[in-house]
């Protein structure tokens, strides 16, 4: 009878093995975005914190330029030809600041706006 049992538990030993690697390779949190190290985290936080503001700069951008297109488009039943045409007709008192690097692309006959890398 031991000799019966020997070859099931082996196989069932081997078959938890296979799924602890599962497991783990599945549950595996992202690196995080700090190094860890105490004497960095100054730098870790001003880092975390910069990024975050180009993010919500960008954001808060698209935002107004989507809502001066839409309340365009409402009163003047057109689209905008240009984001130009937006300052003129005073739906924006100015252009929005674009981050370091990027440019604003306007597409006329969708009313798409978004930000690009510059080229």
């Amino acid at each position: 009878m031991k000799a019966s049992l020997f070859p099931v538990l082996i196989l069932a030993l081997a078959l938890t093995a296979c799924n602890r690697g599962e497991e783990t390779a599945a549950s595996k949190p992202p690196p995080p975005a700090s190094s860890g190290n105490p004497l960095t985290a100054p730098v870790d936080y001003l880092g975390a914190v910069a990024k975050a503001k180009h993010v919500a700069d960008k954001t808060i951008n698209l935002a107004a330029l989507n809502n001066a297109i839409q309340l365009f488009n409402a009163q003047e039943e057109r689209l905008p030809k240009s984001l130009d045409e937006l300052i003129a007709k005073r739906y924006l008192p100015t252009m929005p600041a674009v981050p370091a690097g990027m440019r604003i692309a306007y597409n006329p006959q969708t009313g798409d706006v978004k930000l690009v890398p510059q080229q």
